[in-house]
């Protein structure tokens, strides 16, 4: 018989993590503004934010209720961003972004850049305006070095829960349900519908305005 102390559970992988975060809780950040940061005008900051050295935070933009915002981020103009987020550093966010509560986004990710619209016009390129934002909801968690572009029009969208890995590319006018997973250098092209639960493992490519339905699994 053992001598050492024993726990039974009935789901070992998931008490496993239970006692992880019991003994190493997330990194918490207090409420402090960097002398070194930069606060454009109308700025609206919620209670104990934190706003790293270097930052740059737009006119008209809102930060939530004890958010993170990590060294040399840049905030764009009017951008929301909700309670309780971490953005860890070097996080680049444009203008006509809207991020929900609990999201974490690691470093080097860039938000809201220009969706790849051109069309062909008497031998020459020309590039269709992306007026658009983008819509990230609520315990969303993004990894590092991840593109997501902003809508033509409307809005692309990452739906509550949804974790997206590192290097993955999301285009124009995407809309991902909730509760997915997509592994690293996943590429999803412009206006594809991704239903909820969907998984898909790493370097999955998506030709534009395909739908995947609810809980696929995409290898």
């Amino acid at each position: 018989q053992s001598s050492k102390t024993l726990i039974r559970v009935r789901n070992c992988r998931e008490a496993f993590a239970m006692a992880m975060m019991l003994f190493h809780p997330p990194e918490t950040y207090p409420a402090a503004i960097a002398p070194s940061a930069h606060l454009g005008e109308q700025v609206q900051l919620g209670a104990d934010v934190f706003i790293g050295p270097n930052v740059v935070v737009g006119r008209a933009a809102q930060i939530g209720a004890r958010t993170a915002i990590l060294a040399n981020c840049v905030i764009g103009d009017g951008v929301i961003v909700g309670d309780n987020c971490v953005l860890h550093p070097n996080v680049t966010v444009y203008p006509r972004v809207r991020i929900g509560a609990r999201v974490i986004i690691h470093s080097g990710t860039v938000i809201g850049s220009d969706g790849f619209g051109y069309l062909r016009h008497k031998g020459a390129t020309i590039k269709m305006p992306q007026i658009g934002g983008v819509l990230i909801e609520d315990d969303v968690e993004i990894g590092s070095n991840v593109s997501i572009d902003r809508a033509t029009l409307n809005a692309t969208v990452i739906g509550r829960g949804t974790k997206l890995d590192n290097q993955v590319q999301v285009a124009h006018n995407v809309i991902i349900g909730q509760d997915c997973l997509i592994a690293g250098q996943t590429g999803i092209s412009g206006s594809v519908h991704i239903g909820d639960g969907v998984t898909m493992g790493g370097r999955v490519g998506l030709v534009d305005h395909v739908k995947i339905g609810a809980n696929a699994r995409i290898g």
